[in-house]
């Protein structure tokens, strides 16, 4: 089978040094053929970003060359003919986006190529279609959320018909229902005969895809099948792991040996749970901090918050429609929903950002609604960590950026003291990192100096929208430790997030939001165990949830609301030795 794509021991450096010690990628040799659908994978720093970028040329290797169709990628008169064959999606879709609206943003690439008007039109109307953003064509692509702004960037690739599309970390602020669009979109795609390329940290979608190539330190460890690499011992040691479903399904094994080994998706799991020997009564299980909300001290609330982009013009759109929240002492909220849904609207708003037209906010003793009352107040207070990092950065190095926020707010203590304090939070080296530029760092390095960045000040408050996305899954596991020491040490966090594992694993409580409106709000795990009514807000419930729900339908005695591994495992452990042996 003839290659679209080879790497042939390709090294590059971005010092350009061809004896850089440490260059981002190291005797690379690779192919990759017409109707593959492979996911490249890699610790944050791994190498992944450059390595999708020498693929169309974006980048030229140091050393060794890329042929894209037997095309020299160091040949830039053939650039134009290769970044057609071979389209990218960005980490940061705002890097591809160049028209005004939506539908003129789509028709630049094939406008670019000379088609005729009808052509263009039809190719603009079925990628708009394609990814679901029929109803903001006419819309600016700077008052898109985060998502829709990835679904963009996609349509964009596909109006120009490519033999190949790269997307890095394309699914990265997508929900659920809209990575389900994505990964079926690229199922069609690869149906089609075109070749799929996937740069993720997402490992549930990794364990879809026909090939899996793993770089560590610049340099391929692995190349093989999904299913061989997720039952590696040696994953850690490349700062990954399993997809949820394999790490559960790998403890549920102690204690039913029998469950098959290469288990991938929910559905093979719950398929595969034995029923017990004979029924077990599930315990009295109380959720933690009961459904009884008296006696609670509300230190954020927001009722009948409106608020409308644009207003007054032909292109408003209402974001939030008497949206409320309560956040309560001592812990974590999360804002969940789809793309669009209103959740970092109502984040900007905790922290001064956006003001209220219409409603009420007070968080801690600062009513937001008060013109009064100033947004540097209230920044002091609550510190919002943003979707894309980079749009808060103001200084050109690490440790720069981290002292910005406490040498404007003022600090009580040494500001290197408190600058490394707030790395070491995140898991950055202080001496590797505080002379870094942030133009260099990756996506998930990004996101560790932003959320650092607002640590220094130490707020009361914290406010994270989609903090794990862009992360590694080692860093993702690090960061959610941090997150819930915090919440354990007093802290109060309102954090928006796509990944239900992760609201799961850290948030007491949970609104989801449907176009701007409250669709369901309580005790997350209460929450999480409606099923349908959740899947109805295109949101997927967390695997150990479903899990246990299958498992008290067998007849063990699991509890409900059960929404962990470790809350799933604790009871399930109980019933087995109730059982008297291994099932």
């Amino acid at each position: 089978m003839t290659a679209l794509i080879k790497l042939d021991k390709v090294t590059f450096s971005y010092t350009g040094d061809p004896k850089d010690p440490h260059p981002a990628l190291k005797d690379i040799t690779l192919q990759f053929h017409e109707g593959e659908f492979a996911v490249i994978l890699g610790a944050n720093g791994s190498g992944k970003t450059t390595l999708a970028r020498h693929l169309n040329g974006l980048l030229l290797p140091t050393l060794g060359r890329v042929l894209v169709t037997n095309l020299d990628t160091r040949d830039r008169s053939y650039h134009g003919i290769i970044r057609q064959r071979v389209g990218m999606v960005f980490q940061h879709p705002e890097d591809q986006i160049v028209a005004t609206t939506v539908e003129e943003d789509v028709a630049f690439g094939p406008e670019n190529l000379g088609l005729p008007p009808s052509e263009i039109r039809q190719r603009v109307d079925a990628a708009i279609e394609a990814v679901g953003l029929e109803a903001h064509r006419h819309r600016p692509p700077h008052m898109l959320s985060s998502g829709q702004m990835q679904r963009l960037a996609l349509a964009g690739v596909l109006a120009m018909r490519p033999r190949v599309v790269v997307f890095d970390e394309a699914t990265t602020m997508l929900d659920p229902a809209g990575r389900r669009m994505a990964l079926a979109l690229m199922a069609e795609l690869r149906a089609s005969g075109m070749a799929v390329l996937f740069v993720t940290h997402n490992m549930e979608e990794a364990a879809l895809a026909d090939r899996a190539v793993v770089l560590s330190e610049g340099s391929v460890v692995f190349d093989g099948a999904p299913r061989e690499l997720f039952t590696r011992q040696s994953l850690e040691d490349w700062g990954l792991e399993p997809p949820p479903v394999v790490e559960l399904g790998g403890r549920l094994r102690r204690l039913f040996p029998h469950l098959p080994e290469d288990l991938l998706t929910v559905e093979e799991l719950l398929g595969s749970l034995p029923s017990p020997q004979r029924p077990c009564e599930p315990p009295e299980h109380r959720v933690d901090g009961g459904t009884d909300q008296q006696g609670r001290e509300w230190v954020i609330e927001v009722q009948g918050l409106n608020h409308t982009y644009m207003l007054g013009t032909p292109l408003a759109h209402q974001a939030l429609q008497n949206a409320s929240l309560q956040v309560a002492a001592g812990r974590a909220h999360a804002l969940v929903g789809v793309t669009g849904s209103g959740k970092s609207t109502l984040l900007q708003h905790l922290n001064g950002i956006l003001r209220p037209q219409e409603g009420k906010v007070r968080v801690g003793p600062f009513q937001l609604d008060d013109p009064t009352v100033s947004t540097r107040q209230v920044v002091r207070l609550a510190g919002l960590v943003m979707q894309n990092p980079e749009s808060q950065f103001f200084e050109q190095f690490v440790g720069d950026e981290i002292a910005y926020g406490p040498r404007q707010l003022g600090c009580d203590e040494p500001l290197a003291s408190r600058v490394r304090w707030a790395m070491e939070q995140v898991g950055l080296d202080f001496l590797a990192f505080k002379d870094r530029f942030t133009d260099t760092l990756s996506g998930g390095e990004k996101r560790k100096v932003a959320l650092a960045s607002i640590l220094a000040i130490k707020p009361r408050f914290l406010l994270l929208d989609e903090p794990t996305a862009g992360l590694d899954p080692r860093s993702r596991k690090e960061i959610l430790l941090t997150l819930r020491r915090m919440v354990s040490e007093g802290m109060e966090i309102v954090l928006s997030s796509h990944q239900m594992e992760d609201v799961a694993m850290l948030a007491h409580d949970l609104t989801a939001f449907r176009k701007g409106r409250n669709a369901l709000q309580g005790l997350a795990a209460e929450v999480f165990w409606q099923f349908e009514a959740v899947r109805e807000l295109g949101l997927e419930p967390p695997v150990a949830a479903l899990v246990a729900a299958r498992l008290r339908t067998l007849g063990w005695g699991v509890p409900s609301r059960v929404v962990t591994a470790e809350m799933l495992m604790d009871h399930l452990e109980r019933c087995v030795e109730v059982q008297g042996e291994p099932v």
